[in-house]
Formats: structure tokens, C-alpha cells, sequence
């Protein structure tokens, strides 16, 4: 009989969803409006500070209604991280625009300031109009969203932050998904908080939030019929799935702490090493040394991470030959899952002919880079599994 899987990342309920739940079917609120909706939607406004927020479906809808709130049309251009899941520029496609992929930084791994600016560039001395800018946050740490917004707001493109899995992280105390026009969250099985599916889009202005909702629900005017003048989606989240998100939210808390805490614990088993990097003639130079080979990237001075997944970069030079996806079929034969870190999205057939700023750095990441198990349900008997094979890889004990 094989061990029980540990997954990447697993829901993890804190025991008053039901509660929400169960008051859904007493009231018989379970049609897609409901007075959950209010409330998750305030609990999301007041945990971010975002002024507004509409609850959808899912982050890739709030994706894909965000680019048409900011006027991207068939034939533009939006500049979108190439380092991330492949939702985020499927979400471009469906508005007819074209994404064109811009390369990471070593500092956060997400979207390079200077590449961004060196794209814009030479897309409007095209003759394109670069409508929107998306970079995504990635495994919790917050991007460059100060350097960002200053090369945004000197070309006049508004931004579009992609927070799926960021929730819960901020620089300076500002949160993600706050620096932009508007921001994407998702409440996907193996985010932080999950609703099982869902997502929500925040803003500051409202009027952009009004507009949201309206074609999230099929664009219906008002009318006491069905009476429709706009194009719109069946994007709305139900009351039933809301009140999920608003148990979800009561340990959201509890949910980063556990998250950081296992980066804490793989920190502290392998190696305790900072990433410390920089490119060379497009080539990534590891400046520094690790006992272990293996390397975290630590956050930015005034950055916080929620730390969602867990990552990390082996370097095989150092390893004696032992490479990500030695440790990943390792943990696989233990029935661990372990996955490599997002392949790019310029390296991805779909996106084969689009044009990509690069400097190597995603590929690298790419070819280096490992996501651990890192669900915050992760008990003490679920890393000691993690840490026999751990060992059984590099041949040393946690000290």
C-alpha cells in the first residue's frame, strides 16, 4: 500500500466555512447573488485596502475583464511577464490583443523594469499600441511594482497586476494587487485561501468595479426582461462559494504564518543560503557559495512575501551532479509531489512566434528552479517523509 500523497499544495479549511455554508442553504441564498457576496467582497477590501472589489469565478476572468476595462482592443499589445502561468496571457488572447513577453529580474524573479521599458520602446517605435502592462507576482513575492509604476506612468500604460498568488504580500505595507489600475486574486484549489474556484478583481475606482460586475453577469440593462447592449460573460462567483471565502478569510492570518514557517524549515534544512546573483552577457552568474548547492531568494528590504510556495534553486556544480529534477523524482517515488518552477512563456508552443524581450533569466529559473511541498496543513509526520528523502538525496541529517 503506498503512502498517502503530500501534495504541492492542498486546500486547507479552517472549520467555519461551513458555517457560512450552511447558512447559505438555511436562507436558501444558493443562486449565484447572495449576501455573502457583500461581504467576502468587503472582507477582500478591507484585508487589501483596495477601495473596490468584485467576486468572479475564477483569477483568470478578472484577468480577462480587467484588460477590457482598460480599453485593450484586437490588434493591441499587452506587455505581459513571460515568467508565470499561461492564464495570464490566454487572458490577452481573449480580448483579441497580443501578448509580448517580457523577462524576469534576479532581485524578485518577476518582471524586469528595464527589459519592460526596453520593450515599450521598441513596440510603439513599431507603430503598436502597448495598451496594458501585466507583471504577476509570483510564488507570493510582491514585483518590482515602484520601478514598474515609474516606467508605467512615463509611457502613459496603465497597469494590471496579476496577485493569484500573492495575496496577503505588500512592500512598504502597500498589499499587491494596489499599485495598478486594478489586480487579479485568485481563490483556486491550491491558493492560500481557496473557494475551490473563484477569484475576484480590486480596484480603486469604482467606476471600473461597477463595470466589472455588470458584464460579469451577462451585460443585462435594466429592464424588466432581458435586455442586453453590451457583450458580456457568465464570470460571477455564487453566494455559495463566497461564503467559503469568508471562513477562508477568518485564518488567513494563520495561513501566511504556517507558509512562512515552511520556508523557514527548508531554509534551515538546506542550507541556509540567499541567492545571491547577477547576469553577465545574458549568462546567470551565482556569486555566492552554498554548503548544499541549493538556493532561496530572499525578499527585497521593505518587501514581504507570503511565501504561497516555497522555492528553491540547485545548482549542480555545486551538488555533485544532483539537479531539480533529481530531487522531484525523488520526492515523486515517495508519492511527493514537487513541480519545476513555471516554464516561460516564450518557451511554450502557443506563444512560439510571439515576440519575447529576454536576458535569460526565466530560462534559467526554469532550468534550476524547484517548488516544494508547501501547503499550510503540512504536519510534523508529512516533513518528516519530506526530510527522509531529502536526506536520502544529499546524504546529510538536519542538524
Amino acid at each position: 500500500m503506498s503512502e498517502p500523497k503530500i501534495w504541492l499544495s492542498s486546500p486547507h479549511m479552517g472549520g467555519q466555512e461551513i458555517k457560512f455554508v450552511q447558512e447559505a442553504f438555511d436562507t436558501n441564498w444558493v443562486a449565484p447573488v447572495g449576501p455573502h457576496i457583500g461581504d467576502f467582497e468587503q472582507d477582500l477590501r478591507s484585508y487589501t485596502g483596495a477601495g473596490h472589489c468584485s467576486v468572479l469565478g475564477s483569477g483568470s476572468a478578472a484577468i480577462h475583464i480587467g484588460q477590457r476595462l482598460l480599453g485593450v482592443e484586437r490588434r493591441d499589445v499587452v506587455l505581459c511577464q513571460s515568467f508565470t502561468f499561461v492564464a495570464t496571457a490566454n487572458s490577452v488572447l481573449l480580448q483579441g490583443a497580443t501578448p509580448v513577453f517580457v523577462d524576469s529580474e534576479l532581485e524578485t524573479w518577476n518582471m524586469c523594469p528595464v527589459k519592460l521599458e526596453e520593450a515599450i520602446i521598441d513596440q510603439q517605435a513599431q507603430g503598436k499600441r502597448v495598451a496594458s502592462i501585466i507583471p504577476v507576482h509570483l510564488y507570493g513575492m510582491p514585483s518590482n511594482m515602484p520601478a514598474i509604476m515609474a516606467v508605467a506612468d512615463k509611457y502613459g500604460i496603465p497597469v494590471f497586476e496579476d496577485a493569484a498568488e500573492s495575496l496577503g504580500s505588500h512592500i512598504n505595507g502597500k498589499h499587491t494587487g494596489t499599485f495598478g489600475k486594478g489586480a487579479a486574486l485568485s481563490f483556486n484549489g491550491n491558493k492560500i485561501i481557496t473557494t475551490s474556484g473563484g477569484g475576484a478583481l480590486i480596484s480603486d475606482d469604482e467606476k471600473l468595479i461597477q463595470k466589472a460586475r455588470f458584464w460579469a453577469t451577462q451585460a443585462r440593462d435594466e429592464a424588466p426582461h432581458y435586455e442586453h447592449s453590451e457583450q458580456g460573460y457568465n464570470y460571477r462567483m455564487s453566494n455559495v462559494v463566497a461564503a467559503i471565502g469568508r471562513g477562508q478569510m477568518q485564518v488567513l492570518p494563520e495561513r501566511i504564518e504556517a507558509r512562512r514557517a515552511n520556508h523557514d524549515w527548508y531554509f534551515k534544512k538546506l542550507g541556509e543560503t540567499w541567492l545571491d546573483a547577477e547576469l553577465r552577457d545574458g549568462t546567470v552568474c551565482i556569486q555566492n557559495t552554498s554548503a548544499t548547492g541549493i538556493y532561496f531568494l530572499r525578499e527585497p528590504e521593505g518587501y514581504f512575501s507570503n511565501r504561497w510556495l516555497t522555492t528553491v534553486i540547485v545548482n549542480p556544480e555545486e551538488t555533485g551532479g544532483i539537479t531539480r529534477e533529481t530531487i522531484r523524482l525523488a520526492l515523486d517515488a515517495r508519492n511527493i509531489e514537487a513541480r519545476p518552477l513555471w516554464k516561460p512563456m516564450h518557451l511554450q508552443p502557443l506563444f512560439s512566434e510571439s515576440k519575447h524581450y529576454g536576458n535569460g533569466v526565466s530560462d534559467w529559473l526554469f532550468e534550476h528552479g524547484l517548488c516544494l511541498p508547501s501547503g499550510s496543513n503540512l504536519g510534523m509526520a508529512e516533513f518528516a517523509r519530506i526530510e527522509a528523502v531529502l536526506d536520502e538525496v544529499f546524504h546529510f541529517r538536519m542538524s
